[in-house]
């Protein structure tokens, strides 16, 4: 079998089985178009992404991941569900419970939160693609797009389940930059220089860095230009096997 999908809290969910496994496990957390549903994925659909995911299945890993209720924007439903899944892989599955973290985008806002709650016992390294790191920053960031902008304040407004009118105040409390400067376990940022957005973020990531290197916690950023975003692949799986030499 070399995938099967299944249900939790009437989410879909996605496993697939390598080959020759090597016991460690993946847990890929999408952007804002990710989706599971009964029949297959974005992950498998996309050509990018079910690339990584057989580059991954070659090298031994177990890759697990859900719907997790669409454009979430990492409200506490989606977290909650994402550590579920987790824990129903770790009992049905044979695996390490140190799972490495794959996150796109949006993505990314939920593994900050899943960093803080399950650390480095459940964690073993996380990698962030492009990553969504502030929802503060991202609306200030998209204020000028006003389709898109608009767009974007509906979805936060139904995944935080607020008026929108309180956003900008309940973005500014959240403390996604705290869990990233204060989390001890091993983390890569690769970050495509792709739009001017994309460069505003290169500036926040190089003070990250700074921190990071003070508290002596572990952080490896890589830019990437669109043209060699085939590289990619190479350097998370490289990352990855950096952390599995202690089980």
């Amino acid at each position: 079998m070399e995938s099967r999908n299944f249900q939790l809290d009437a989410e879909w969910n996605m496993i697939h089985y390598p080959e020759k496994p090597s016991g460690f496990g993946i847990l890929i957390l999408g952007d804002e178009r990710n989706f599971v549903h009964a029949d297959g994925s974005f992950w498998t659909q996309n050509e990018g992404k079910s690339l990584l995911l057989n580059k991954c299945k070659d090298e031994g890993y177990t890759i697990f991941y859900s719907n997790l209720y669409g454009k979430s924007w990492g409200n506490a439903k989606a977290v909650n569900l994402a550590r579920r899944l987790y824990e129903h892989i770790i009992r049905t599955e044979i695996i390490n419970e140190r799972v490495h973290l794959i996150a796109e985008g949006m993505g990314a806002l939920v593994a900050l939160k899943l960093l803080n709650e399950m650390g480095p016992s459940q964690i073993r390294a996380c990698v962030l693609i492009n990553p969504i790191l502030s929802l503060h920053d991202h609306l200030e960031l998209e204020r000028e797009h006003k389709f898109y902008y608009k767009k974007l304040i509906k979805e936060l407004s139904v995944s935080l389940d607020t008026d929108t009118a309180e956003l900008e105040t309940i973005t500014k409390g959240m403390n996604e930059y705290d869990i990233i400067e204060n989390n001890d376990i091993p983390m890569k940022i690769i970050q495509v220089l792709y739009d001017r957005r994309a460069y505003k973020q290169a500036n926040l990531l190089k003070k990250l860095t700074v921190t990071r290197k003070e508290n002596e916690m572990p952080l490896s950023i890589c830019y990437i230009l669109p043209e060699k975003r085939n590289q990619i692949d190479g350097q998370i799986l490289n990352f990855l096997k950096q952390y599995e030499r202690i089980l």
